[in-house]
């Protein structure tokens, strides 16, 4: 199956370029976070394929990334990750004209929701405090260069209205949910091998879930819409 072309829709690519080139010129500099670069571009670029083994985008090792407190920096960018999904998702439960898509937003949003509590409960439980947000925390060093490229990557107020107000609601939404899936498979690499079953069972369930939702919609989209030669 050929993967989405970029070139199908405006909508995706004028909203990347600009995300893209503040990704890049923040995290440029050091040998990790051209890592981060590179997965980050890989999310986005809905044209290229995506392997779904997360062991094969970034390096497979945790403590390179997070150390010990990988756990805890998962929860505090993947929260307002699902936040996100959970806001499209509502949107195509008024908006979009496709059952099949209906479908998918109210597994998208029934299962992240779920998820979202289950992540702050942990929280709450392993450190004492809820879970703080992402604007709060110390924007110093390495940390903080990821806490703002997360930031980047989340669903902004216009990112929303920009997907509600596009022509085609059931195209853009696709284009916009499977990078949206890619990162947050790209994410579940900080806790695969987490000392906390919880956490290793989170991750299993978001790469099951989010693999499988991103190749439906990646059927959907051939059978909608077609292939431009790439």
């Amino acid at each position: 199956m050929k993967p989405i072309e970029s070139g199908d829709s405006g909508y995706q690519g004028k909203k990347n370029k600009p995300l893209l080139a503040a990704i890049a010129g923040l995290l440029a500099g050091s040998a990790v976070t051209g890592i981060l670069v590179t997965s980050v571009v890989q999310a986005q670029q809905v044209h290229r394929g995506f392997p779904y083994s997360v062991s094969q985008v970034m390096p497979h090792r945790r403590g390179m990334m997070m150390g010990q407190q990988a756990d805890r920096h998962f929860i505090t960018m993947m929260i307002p990750h699902h936040e996100g999904a959970v806001k499209m998702a509502d949107l195509a439960l008024k908006l979009s004209k496709r059952p099949e898509i209906k479908k998918l937003a109210e597994a998208i949003k029934r299962d992240q929701t779920r998820e979202i509590d289950q992540m702050r409960a942990w929280y709450k439980q392993w450190y004492g405090t809820n879970v703080p947000p992402m604007s709060e925390i110390e924007d110093t060093g390495m940390m903080g260069m990821r806490y703002r490229m997360m930031g980047m990557m989340n669903m902004t107020e216009a990112d929303l209205k920009a997907l509600a107000n596009a022509p085609d609601f059931d195209k853009a939404f696709i284009e916009e949910m499977i990078p949206h899936h890619k990162m947050a498979l790209m994410m579940t690499h900080m806790i695969v091998d987490s000392d906390r079953p919880e956490m290793r069972n989170l991750s299993r369930a978001i790469v099951q879930a989010q693999t499988t939702e991103i190749e439906q919609m990646r059927q959907w989209y051939d059978s909608w819409y077609g292939k431009k030669s790439g």
